[in-house]
């Protein structure tokens, strides 16, 4: 297996493992502890409050050549915290403030894991497979979201959301063995660095700057609605959990096929057309499950075509806009610039999901849903008015010195 070859494989478990806890977590909030729509946005903002400190992650990674280690370290972190809660389960325990600490140990796991992950990906792939890779590895996260959720919905059933979150715990314990076995250099080291000098760089580097307004804008957005999804399906539309996993594992088959075609529709069309195109698509489908209605397997369907289309948008847009980063910015760069990204794209999520919560206890769960189809789908306008769509590959792409 190539070097790539196990770290695509890690990360494909890991995803299909993350998709079950994506649905344990607030079923263990709304189904056994009876969490209203306030305490599962605040759930949800606590697995994505450590990207605030993202910024500062970034530089401390950029002085350490060893971001092997990191990303190792961060995998065991996670599946400490989400092992804690089987046990808590069989020992009769589980309360929503070690719901919360779990997820605040998954997200400082998740920042650490992100901030060392650019300057890994680009020693193990040459610049121009970036589109390629990039797909490869957003087709397992599109695999992992059509048969996750219903593998989830079925574990949950059968043996109870916190014992199901064993499976999450054991992906990350496998990623971690399969990152142990590439072998590779040192990533480069910056002399100095501090978190102000990846700001400065970002917002001077008209590429960066626009994907970051785009994805903060779409993702806080699409977190307001996010916080609501399991409770809006489960108490409004009446879906029992594995009718929702079933629906959310459908849908799913349209990230997959946007992954598949997203080189292709990029070589197309450009890739910052094709980037432009799933900003769009990838809210504006949250306005028809705020709409849907009726028995619940045809408000499943509803659901299920919503998260197809989305799910499609989504791949078109990270894809690209990942592979046009990476070209982007420079090598010394890399960390201190995903901390900012993790601190204001991902930082914006936890306070959408907050949001979310209390917009759906001030407005209702409908209204709150289409606010944030309407809000997720005007963030296309910061790749509209930049310079992203004329790129039609990575050659037209120049890289920003320090």
């Amino acid at each position: 297996m190539t070097r790539f070859g196990k770290l695509w494989a890690g990360q494909t478990i890991s995803q299909f493992g993350d998709r079950i806890t994506e649905l344990a977590l607030p079923v263990i909030a709304v189904v056994t502890l009876s969490a209203g729509p306030t305490q599962v946005g605040l759930l949800t903002a606590a697995i994505w409050t450590p990207n605030l400190f993202a910024v500062l992650v970034g530089p401390w990674v950029d002085r350490r050549p060893d971001r092997r280690r990191l990303l190792i370290a961060a995998d065991l972190l996670r599946a400490a915290a989400l092992m804690s809660l089987p046990v808590a389960h069989w020992l009769g325990a589980v309360t929503l403030t070690q719901l919360f600490a779990v997820a605040l140990l998954a997200g400082a796991g998740q920042v650490l894991f992100s901030s060392a992950y650019p300057s890994f990906f680009v020693a193990l792939v040459h610049r121009d497979r970036y589109v390629d890779a990039n797909s490869k590895l957003s087709i397992s996260r599109s695999a992992s979201f059509v048969a996750g959720p219903a593998l989830g919905g079925l574990l949950i059933q059968a043996l109870t959301a916190p014992v199901a979150l064993l499976a999450d715990a054991l992906s990350f314990l496998a990623s971690a063995l399969l990152i142990t076995r590439i072998k590779v250099g040192p990533a480069p080291v910056a002399a100095s660095s501090s978190a102000l000098s990846g700001l400065r760089y970002v917002l001077r580097h008209e590429y960066l700057r626009a994907g970051l307004g785009c994805v903060t804008t779409v993702n806080f957005f699409g977190f307001v609605a996010q916080a609501l999804l399991v409770l809006f399906a489960t108490r409004t539309l009446g879906l029992p959990v594995s009718l929702l996993g079933l629906a959310l594992g459908v849908g799913a088959f349209g990230g997959l096929a946007g992954a598949a075609l997203a080189p292709r529709l990029s070589r197309r069309f450009g890739v910052g057309r094709t980037m432009v195109l799933g900003a769009v698509l990838f809210p504006a489908p949250t306005a028809a499950i705020a709409l849907a209605a009726g028995p619940p397997w045809p408000a499943a369907t509803v659901l299920a075509a919503a998260e197809a289309v989305a799910g499609f948008g989504v791949m078109l847009m990270d894809i690209n806009l990942n592979s046009v980063n990476a070209v982007a910015m420079a090598d010394e760069m890399r960390s201190r610039v995903a901390g900012v990204y993790g601190t204001i794209n991902y930082g914006a999520r936890p306070v959408g999901a907050v949001v979310g919560g209390l917009l759906g206890d001030l407005l209702g769960l409908r209204p709150t849903l289409l606010l944030a189809a309407v809000g997720g789908v005007l963030g296309s306008l910061w790749l509209i008015r930049s310079p992203m769509p004329r790129v039609r590959t990575m050659e037209d792409v120049t890289p920003v010195p320090v």
